[in-house]
């Protein structure tokens, strides 16, 4: 996971400055998709390498899958960044740049709720075979999810057209827009830090849920996939009623400000919540999908609004912002997963005798989120955004 997130970030920079200096953001982004497609199918195919080789070395598999990771998040940088400087290319409308922003975190939930439709099919398949192995039924998974994501690529390769606005600067020979440029404005700091915690709260929360819903909570192997599909769904409806809202600088601090304080208050009643109360985690998987909604949206939002209308340096915003956040996740799953067996446990007595065992999950999946979203929120006011006229978009999305 380290090894994937580190060149998931250096590649972010790089990746940023290319698209910025030769542009063609489809071409990036199919070159991108074809290294997500050939590195996860290596990954979940076997230890290339061993087999090469023909052993069965640990050391030996170790730099396999480390390579192979790290191949799929150079892929993914390329592609995530190329997709999101899309965005402030194809309108300078704050609204319409927030309702696509909205829009694509709201398929970002489809996506995910889909792997889960995949996953019920292929064990349905499997369940009356036995001696079928685990293995064989997660390689089935992940095979089937990428023919599936690269029939979408497709669509969105031939469906789609350059931005616009892109070729317009282009065409004008315009100065590419220097580093220097964005680390004078305390503007593109504030932002990043923001973006960077903001990726912290959902990428570290969803990598230890199912640990916390099955060891802490003792929950029914089957909310391993209730509980993120709850978040999921409640994600994506807050997604689709933020594509429909006029957008101003101070609606966006505010919206953020809201998604932080329901992270806080979600992340309190995750450190608390006794196992014998475990079903109130499905109430608190509902406002975890509204914050999340509401903090990555908007986050990628004053993105946006740092951006522009500077589109020859947009491609670099995004990739250096999303160096940090790689990098930082990286480094943060590593620490808690490495904290995991090592520490200890401590029970607390509440006063109605219930038990509750605070464990480096239960820090990992409530403490540590809320404590990023709390700094978030204050990074948030302190804020000077630009003010962006409420403009309404010229379609609606949902018509």
């Amino acid at each position: 996971m380290l090894s994937g997130q580190t060149a998931d970030a250096f590649t972010t920079i790089f990746a940023g400055e290319l698209i910025d200096r030769f542009g063609h953001f489809k071409l990036w982004h199919a070159g991108g998709s074809i290294l997500v497609a050939i590195s996860f199918s290596s990954v979940f195919g076997g230890c290339v390498p061993c087999k090469v080789l023909r052993t069965d070395s640990s050391v030996l598999e170790t730099v396999g899958y480390s390579t192979f990771a790290a191949i799929f998040n150079v892929g993914w940088a390329v592609t995530q960044v190329s997709h999101m400087s899309m965005v402030n290319c194809i309108t300078l409308n704050p609204t319409s740049r927030v309702a696509l922003a909205s829009c694509r975190n709201a398929f970002t939930m489809i996506a995910n709720l889909s792997l889960y439709a995949i996953a019920l099919a292929v064990f349905s398949a499997y369940n009356t075979m036995q001696s079928i192995s685990i293995v064989i039924q997660y390689r089935w998974i992940a095979y089937l999810s990428i023919f599936i994501g690269c029939c979408f690529v497709c669509v969105f390769l031939l469906g789609t057209k350059e931005p616009e606005l892109k070729k317009q600067i282009q065409c004008k020979n315009l100065s590419r827009i220097s580093w220097a440029h964005w680390f004078k404005k305390v503007l593109y700091y504030q932002v990043a830090v923001v973006y960077m915690l903001t990726r912290l709260v959902t990428n570290v929360s969803q990598a230890l849920l199912a640990f916390y819903v099955i060891n802490d909570l003792e929950m029914n192997r089957s909310s391993k996939a209730v509980v993120p599909a709850i978040i999921y769904i409640s994600s994506f409806i807050v997604s689709i009623i933020l594509q429909e809202t006029r957008w101003t600088s101070l609606r966006l601090k505010t919206f953020f400000t809201a998604g932080a304080i329901l992270w806080v208050v979600s992340g309190a009643g995750i450190f608390v919540l006794p196992s014998k109360l475990h079903d109130i985690m499905y109430v608190l998987s509902i406002i975890i999908g509204v914050a999340n909604a509401l903090m990555t949206v908007t986050g990628i939002s004053m993105e946006s609004i740092l951006v522009g209308e500077d589109l020859n340096g947009c491609a670099f915003v995004y990739g250096s912002l999303s160096f940090l956040d790689k990098l930082s996740c990286g480094l943060a799953l590593y620490a808690l997963e490495s904290y995991q067996d090592a520490a200890g446990r401590t029970d607390m007595k509440l006063n109605n005798s219930m038990e509750v065992t605070h464990s480096v999950t239960r820090y990992g999946f409530g403490v540590f989120p809320a404590a990023c979203a709390l700094v978030s929120a204050v990074v948030t006011y302190t804020m000077d955004l630009p003010d962006t006229r409420s403009r309404p978009l010229n379609e609606p999305l949902l018509a």
